[in-house]
């Protein structure tokens, strides 16, 4: 099914679908698209980082963190399954080099070895567009996870507002986006965003935008895992088991 007018029903619809599709992508990854070397968890966002984010990322000494970069670069070859070819998607981006809520949940992607963070998946809700303040939480949030070389694949389905005419990516984009690129602007005729970032330290991020109307069909979309290799997440089949789950009374509303 096409992608549906949230704008329609309160924001407590919305989350309530939000848990559920967080569940669906994370059985998807965990159900044999990741490589056996990394498993998804649906987990918690608290505070404006995520307490375990910036915990689990230094596991070990200056030293051990290098031996793991090394790793991970062994684990992006062609024998892992991993995709190392561009992702086909509407616009490729590439970010500077130098660029330094409520409760919800995100699915955050991480090695088997250590338990450390290499991406998260995160559906942006309403209440991350709601205030000036919370919209920043979010980009700062995007921004330091990018800057630590972990992966993100941001999923808006929220109209632009007015402090995000853009979308959530054009607000991220603002901050991480070459000085030598035009500003991003949202199609006015596909005004939701699905955007992949592809973090490499010292090399700066792309991003692979693909925008989106209401009532597209949702396409697959790259989740980078390493530096170079990205799984595709099936964005369609998990938003329509998602959707199936939710009150007949509300998906009624939402398919007029």
């Amino acid at each position: 099914m096409g992608v549906h007018d949230w704008s329609r029903v309160d924001d407590g619809i919305f989350h309530d679908f939000h848990h559920a599709w967080i569940e669906e992508i994370k059985r998807e990854l965990n159900g044999g698209l990741l490589p056996e070397w990394l498993y998804a968890l649906a987990e918690q966002q608290v505070s404006e980082f995520g307490p375990d984010v910036l915990a689990l990322q230094a596991p070990g000494s200056k030293d051990e963190m290098k031996s793991s970069e090394r790793d991970d670069s062994s684990d992006s070859g062609s024998d892992t399954g991993l995709m190392v070819a561009p992702p086909r998607v509407a616009m490729t981006l590439q970010g500077a080099e130098d660029f330094y809520t409520q409760r919800q949940k995100s699915v955050a992607i991480r090695h088997a070895r250590d338990d450390r963070i290499v991406a998260i998946v995160e559906v942006v809700s309403p209440g991350n567009k709601s205030s000036q303040q919370r919209l920043e939480a979010f980009v700062r949030k995007a921004c330091s996870l990018l800057r630590q070389g972990i992966h993100l694949l941001v999923l808006d389905l929220h109209l632009p507002t007015r402090r995000a005419p853009d979308g959530i990516h054009g607000a991220i984009w603002n901050i991480i986006g070459s000085s030598s690129d035009e500003d991003y602007h949202q199609p006015a005729d596909k005004p939701l965003t699905l955007v992949a970032y592809q973090s490499r330290l010292y090399a700066g991020v792309t991003a692979y935008v693909e925008p989106v109307a209401i009532g597209d069909l949702l396409r697959e979309m790259p989740l980078y895992v390493t530096a170079e290799g990205y799984v595709s997440v099936p964005l369609l089949e998990t938003y329509d088991r998602a959707f199936a789950a939710l009150p007949r009374r509300w998906a009624s509303v939402l398919e007029q």
